[in-house]
């Protein structure tokens, strides 16, 4: 039964309101009217591929493309994936093989140029971007930290109990792509090592220099802690990333000690570094078994705001992942 009370609404006022409601009701989408649009990448300078065409980005129309493309040309490959992200012209360009060719060359220089170019071929079907993203790499703009923490019980005179103290420190390395690397055991943060992590580093800053080879993913690092009895120190490490191309892990595989006496013969020595094993093959190598915590890689740009700085009292335990 109808109401007396019920509103007569007129038929052109009804479909007036159905209008407006369908506006409510469909979501405007203003990318669709880039679909069709072609974006044209920056073509090289002195290509016979450039032609003059007006830009509507007002970055591009100030900045000429010769300019972005020489721009692109000296940045750092992890800066170009970045600058892909800004917009479909800058990633459409960024696809071009000569930035990560530059890239590839200069990370895996030790293979030597035809060596790179068989393995571009064989397993990454000529594409430099790929294997620049999936190829094991050493990343150099930044440290490879291990951050380890290890229980010493203490002292206390006329006590019942004794104090047990949480002790921390680090490892630190710095790889060049020419095949040589910086290490340097300290309790400071990452904050206060960077400083001296460079080849002018004087020697009560305790930085030793070594060479290493890369194989794949497996790392193998050695160098001699100089004085009047030598020790040579040796690392076998594999490198892992935790998304894919970021490479900013390294597994601490194996690391022995070796003493060497003036006359150049290695001998068994006291293990300064927590429990050891000796091995039967080799009577004068110590592998240690403690301080075999992974290496974290932290860029150059992240070790002032890095979890690293952290004191004991706030992380006690880092688990690197």
């Amino acid at each position: 039964m109808t109401s007396d009370f019920a509103l007569q609404i007129p038929a052109e006022l009804e479909t007036a309101l159905q209008l407006k409601t369908v506006q409510y009701l469909v979501t405007k989408r203003p990318w669709l009217d880039l679909y069709g649009v072609n974006v044209r990448p920056v073509a090289p300078y002195g290509s016979a591929s450039r032609r003059v065409n007006v830009d509507p980005a007002l970055i591009h129309r100030c900045l000429p493309d010769e300019l972005l493309f020489e721009v692109f040309s000296r940045m750092a490959p992890y800066d170009l994936g970045r600058a892909a992200c800004v917009c479909r012209k800058w990633r459409y360009t960024l696809r071009n093989p000569i930035f990560w060719r530059n890239a590839c060359l200069k990370a895996w220089q030790l293979s030597g140029m035809v060596e790179n170019y068989k393995i571009l071929q064989s397993k990454y079907e000529s594409s430099w971007r790929k294997m620049w993203l999936l190829r094991p790499r050493i990343r150099i703009d930044g440290l490879y930290v291990s951050r380890n923490t290890y229980i010493r019980a203490g002292v206390r005179e006329w006590t019942v109990t004794n104090p047990v103290h949480l002790v921390c420190y680090y490892r630190y390395m710095r790889i060049f792509p020419s095949g040589r690397f910086l290490y340097k055991t300290s309790g400071q943060t990452v904050k206060e090592v960077v400083k001296c992590m460079s080849f002018r580093a004087s020697k009560t800053d305790g930085v030793f220099s070594g060479r290493y080879t890369l194989t794949d993913d497996k790392v193998e690092a050695t160098f001699m802690y100089p004085g009047l009895c030598p020790t040579m120190w040796r690392a076998c490490l594999r490198l892992r990333g935790t998304t894919l191309g970021a490479n900013n892990r390294m597994d601490l595989l194996s690391l022995s000690t070796s003493k060497v006496n003036s006359d150049g013969i290695i001998e068994p020595g006291e293990d300064i570094l927590g429990p050891v094993e000796l091995q039967e093959s080799v009577i004068s190598r110590i592998s240690h078994q403690r301080g075999l915590a992974p290496f974290a890689f932290v860029p150059f740009e992240e070790v002032e705001t890095s979890v690293l700085n952290l004191p004991v009292e706030k992380m006690d335990y880092y688990l690197p992942g």
